[in-house]
């Protein structure tokens, strides 16, 4: 197989973007509303294994609700501004994602997540990638998600971020919890730090 260096910044149309996906070359891959193309390295096996409980903790507390969907980093969302972005955990409200059809829940959900965790890699530390994760949180917040939350595990901060409000940043929580978003959820972050 043929490797294929890709510059920071190569572009591409959402319908390229919807050919290389379906390959399945790429680990994960996201799509800026400029057309930017953007391929995330995998993770290693403590960011893969504080993911998977960010994941447990959120989807145990829908399934007792039945209060909506939990979507893991390999999902794919379409944004209202043309983005393709895989948040790391993601949930949608229910009657949100009952409003898709069947096509549209099967390919890339035209929908932005109603809440967003990201946690910081040490793959994104080492290539900078900070301020980019930083910067998809606001996307995120203007394409309608009500609630983000970025955790940066080395630090031991989270920062939170939530629709028409000014982020707020958290030194070494303990619990963080999903306010109206996601009433009666707190995130647990005791296997995070």
């Amino acid at each position: 197989m043929e490797t294929i260096n890709i510059p920071r910044g190569f572009k591409v149309t959402p319908e390229q973007f919807e050919q290389l996906a379906s390959t399945e070359q790429f680990a994960r891959m996201e799509l800026t509303k400029e057309g930017e193309l953007i391929i995330m390295n995998p993770t290693g096996g403590t960011a893969g294994r504080k993911n998977s409980r960010l994941i447990q903790q959120l989807r145990n507390w829908a399934d007792i609700g039945q209060t909506g969907e939990v979507f893991d980093s390999s999902t794919v969302f379409i944004l209202p501004n043309g983005a393709r972005r895989s948040p790391d955990v993601s949930w949608i409200k229910s009657d949100r994602w009952n409003g898709l059809t069947t096509a549209q829940q099967d390919g890339f959900p035209p929908i932005a997540p109603d809440f967003v965790m990201e946690l910081v890699s040490p793959s994104d530390i080492k290539n900078q990638r900070y301020s980019d994760l930083q910067a998809k949180m606001q996307e995120y917040l203007e394409n309608g998600v009500k609630l983000g939350w970025l955790i940066e595990p080395s630090t031991k901060t989270v920062e939170i971020y939530r629709l028409g409000q000014k982020k707020d940043i958290f030194n070494h929580p303990q619990t963080l919890s999903g306010e109206a978003v996601l009433p009666k959820f707190i995130l647990d972050l005791t296997e995070i730090w």
